[in-house]
């Protein structure tokens, strides 16, 4: 005779309809962790500058939490500064690809400067060169509306301001821009729009890979 199959002692046989609902509910809980059966996680790295304020920092870790991923390890750079007087900031990261950019949205609506986010996020560089009254125009502001407006990313910026706010002289900055393949042309147009506002004038482009 066929052997019957016995189930373990701590084991509650079930039919095949409760088999097939219990099949599905774990595959909703792994898709709710992890994005799915089909779907590995992927490490990233996000570099970030930071102002030095208490509790900066939580709030740039807050939003990865928020979007489900895991965090691998923070390099806080406190003896050094960016080009714009910030703490630099390395995250790594492992999220769902489809999360990724849900994370790098978040850290930019709380205000968060993303200087670079993996190698291939960024994938393209163009300098441009800004002249006007930046000081006096808030140079601060064009940079966040830049960036906020064309999904680039500040990686460097060279300013040369010799007389100071409140002068009738001009000054300049060089900018260079990380942004994503094949996107610079858009990222120039779009630093040409902020620009004009100000009148500011743009020297453009000047484009170069890293």
């Amino acid at each position: 005779m066929p052997s019957e199959s016995t189930p373990a002692p701590d084991e509650q046989p079930v039919d095949a309809a409760d088999a097939d609902g219990a099949e599905t509910d774990g595959d909703d809980a792994a898709a709710e962790t992890d994005g799915g059966h089909e779907t590995e996680l992927q490490a990233h790295t996000i570099r970030l500058e930071l102002v030095d304020e208490p509790g900066q920092l939580l709030g740039a870790l807050k939003p990865i939490a928020d979007n489900g991923a895991n965090l691998l390890s923070i390099f806080h750079e406190r003896g050094s500064l960016t080009p714009r007087g910030r703490i630099p900031v390395e995250v790594d990261i492992e999220c769902p690809p489809d999360r990724f950019e849900g994370i790098l949205e978040d850290l930019r609506e709380r205000g968060v400067n993303v200087i670079q986010a993996d190698a291939e996020e960024y994938g393209d560089e163009v300098t441009v060169v800004l002249v006007g009254h930046l000081v006096d125009t808030d140079l601060s502001d064009t940079l966040k509306r830049i960036q906020d407006c064309s999904g680039a990313s500040v990686a460097d910026i060279d300013l040369s301001a010799p007389a100071g706010a409140g002068s009738s002289a001009h000054s300049s900055a060089r900018l260079r821009l990380r942004a994503h393949a094949g996107e610079t042309a858009s990222v120039i147009e779009t630093v040409r729009e902020v620009a004009a506002e100000k009148d500011i004038d743009v020297i453009a482009p000047l484009e170069g890979r890293r």
